[in-house]
């Protein structure tokens, strides 16, 4: 991200609203510090966890930067997931979201991450958290069959399946289905951040979104399938007939919202009305630039 479009993210983040000067104190300072020092630097993160960041890791660093970089959706999983519960993280990178639910929440998590060195980003951050006990690890992709596929390498929270036309640096990938990974074990809350992969994931999980212990469903709906002819109304569609309708989330209000106001990903729940019930009575969680 070009620095002048960073500062814009982080001026405009919603939860830097009340301090934006300290927000760029906090990038000024990440800036000198990833210079100046060699190796990763454990960045405060919610609740006491931290997340380890090196430079180029624009989603670890966009957390300490803005609290919560993706701030509707990693607040739904705050706000949803209880210390009971399990939550799949696929597409984990090294490691946000799994840490927000195994760290923050108390959530059991599954993890999965195709990618051998972001793998063992993940793994470092959930080592750093202790979360070894609570959090299983997977280094696979998932999609509508087992056996591998190629993706890219070198492109931090963008990796992904390498498309027929694209000439990129990459690897070969162990897949399995969604099914297969999880059998008996399904998730109440289920995270999906494959760039463009989604349809395919979901094609491989059609007896976890049948089953009514599936709560809901965030993935991502930005248009990045366009890569592999597949749009965001066919996921919309997908899950429609699994029985999950379409939400953004209001994470200050705590409220499910029209899906037309999403920014990028989409919150799909199986009972609207629960999860209304769910998220109300959350407690609240410290970031580095307040609660939420």
């Amino acid at each position: 991200m070009a620095l002048r479009q960073l500062i814009a993210f982080v001026w405009n983040h919603p939860l830097n609203a009340g301090n934006r000067l300290g927000a760029l104190g906090r990038v000024i300072r990440w800036q000198l510090a990833s210079r100046l020092m060699e190796g990763p630097i454990a960045l405060p993160f919610v609740d006491g966890t931290s997340l380890f960041a090196t430079r180029g890791m624009t989603g670890a660093t966009g957390n300490w930067y803005c609290g919560l970089h993706e701030v509707r959706d990693m607040a739904f999983v705050l706000h949803f997931l209880r210390p009971e519960d399990h939550f799949l993280d696929v597409g984990a990178n090294v490691g946000s979201y799994t840490v927000l639910a195994g760290g923050a929440a108390g959530a059991r998590v599954t993890a999965v991450e195709p990618i051998p060195e972001t793998f063992a980003h993940l793994e470092r951050n959930i080592a750093l958290n202790d979360l070894s006990g609570r959090v299983r690890a997977c280094p696979c992709g998932l999609s509508d069959a087992s056996g591998t596929l190629r993706f890219t390498k070198d492109l931090d929270t963008v990796n992904h399946i390498l498309a027929p036309w694209e000439d990129l640096p990459s690897i070969e990938v162990p897949v399995r289905t969604l099914d297969d990974l999880v059998g008996s074990d399904v998730p109440v809350l289920l995270k999906i951040d494959v760039e463009g992969h989604e349809r395919s994931v979901l094609q491989g999980a059609v007896g976890t979104l049948a089953d009514a212990r599936l709560l809901a469903v965030v993935m991502e709906t930005n248009g990045s399938g366009a890569r592999y002819g597949i749009s965001d109304a066919e996921l919309v569609a997908l899950m429609a007939h699994s029985g999950f309708s379409a939400y953004g989330y209001d994470p200050f209000n705590r409220q499910l919202i029209d899906a037309s106001r999403t920014d990028g990903n989409t919150v799909f729940v199986r009972d609207p009305a629960a999860i209304a019930t769910r998220v109300r009575a959350s407690k609240r969680y410290r970031l580095v630039n307040g609660t939420i």
